[in-house]
C-alpha cells in the first residue's frame, strides 16, 4: 500500500529535507517517526528538496506499508510523536505507482520580504529598512521569466541536472503593507533559483541593475552575471500540485 502525507515544517532548525549524514533534516526526523510508530524500516520520497532554514506551508511525501493503514490514527501518532514545527496535515491511500515527486505538475514558492522592522517576522522574512525599491521595474523583469526556459543563470553551479530548463507559469511581485512578497510558480525549480532570481530583482529594484542589465543576465546562462542569493529564511515552498485522480481519496479523509 502507497501513502501520501500532507505536511509542513518551519525550516529554522533544519539543514533542509533531504536525508544528510550527522545532521537534522526533516525527511531525517519524518523517517524515524514514521519507522518508531510502524515497527518497520520506512523511506520517505518527498515531492523536492528544499534547502538549509527553508520552509514549507505544503509538502508532499510518500512511503509504502504492507499494512493497511488507519490515516486519521497515523497522522494524530504522528503529530503528537513530531517536534511542534513539523505538522502532518492529511495522510490519504494513492496507487502504488504514485510518486510524490515526478507526479508533480507544478510547484509554487514565494519569499517574503519585509520593509522595515518586526521582531515576530525574524526568523521568516528578510528585512530591508532604509530602502527605496521600485517593484514596477521588478514586475516589468519578473514578467520576462515567462519568456524564457533555460535558467543556469539561476542555478547553484555544481548541480548535476540533465537540463537547466524550467517553464515557469507565474512570477510577480505582491506588496501587502510593509510585506513584499515574491510569488512564483513552474513546473520545476533548480537548486537556489528562486532565492538568485529574487536578489537578481532586488538589484533591479534598488537601482543597482537596469532592466536590460536582468534581461542580458537572462540570455547570458551565466550565474557570476546575475545577483547575490537572499536568506533562506524569507522563502517557502507553498503548494505542490498533482493531477485531481491521484488526490481523489484525500478528500476522503476526515481532518
Amino acid at each position: 500500500m502507497r501513502y501520501f502525507i500532507e505536511l509542513a515544517f518551519h525550516g529554522k532548525n533544519y539543514h533542509g529535507w533531504q536525508v544528510q549524514p550527522d545532521v537534522r533534516t526533516v525527511q531525517g526526523v519524518l523517517i524515524d517517526a514514521l519507522s518508531k510508530l510502524l515497527g518497520t524500516s520506512t523511506d520517505v520520497v518527498g515531492a523536492g528538496r528544499t534547502d538549509t532554514g527553508v520552509h514549507a506551508r505544503q509538502m508532499y511525501a510518500h512511503f509504502d506499508s504492507m499494512d493497511v493503514i488507519h490515516p486519521v490514527w497515523l497522522k494524530n501518532k504522528l503529530n503528537a510523536f513530531l517536534p511542534p514545527d513539523i505538522v502532518v496535515y492529511q495522510i490519504f491511500e494513492v496507487p502504488e505507482d504514485a510518486h510524490a515527486r515526478f507526479d508533480a505538475r507544478s510547484r509554487s514558492y514565494a519569499y517574503h520580504v519585509y520593509l522595515g522592522r518586526n521582531p515576530f517576522g525574524i526568523d521568516t522574512s528578510w528585512q530591508l529598512y532604509n530602502q527605496v525599491i521600485d517593484i514596477n521595474k521588478m514586475n516589468d523583469c519578473a514578467a520576462l521569466l515567462l519568456e524564457y526556459t533555460n535558467f543556469k543563470c539561476f542555478s547553484k553551479v555544481k548541480t548535476d541536472v540533465r537540463t537547466y530548463n524550467c517553464k515557469v507559469t507565474e512570477a510577480k511581485w505582491v506588496l501587502n503593507g510593509e510585506e513584499l512578497v515574491f510569488v512564483i510558480s513552474a513546473d520545476r525549480f533548480l537548486r537556489n533559483m528562486v532565492r538568485a532570481i529574487v536578489g537578481t530583482l532586488l538589484d533591479v529594484g534598488t537601482g543597482k541593475k537596469s532592466i536590460k542589465d536582468f534581461m542580458e543576465i537572462l540570455k547570458s546562462q551565466d550565474r557570476r552575471q546575475a545577483g547575490l542569493s537572499v536568506p533562506a529564511k524569507g522563502l517557502f515552498l507553498t503548494q505542490v500540485n498533482y493531477p485531481e485522480n491521484l488526490l481523489k481519496n484525500k478528500l476522503c479523509v476526515p481532518k
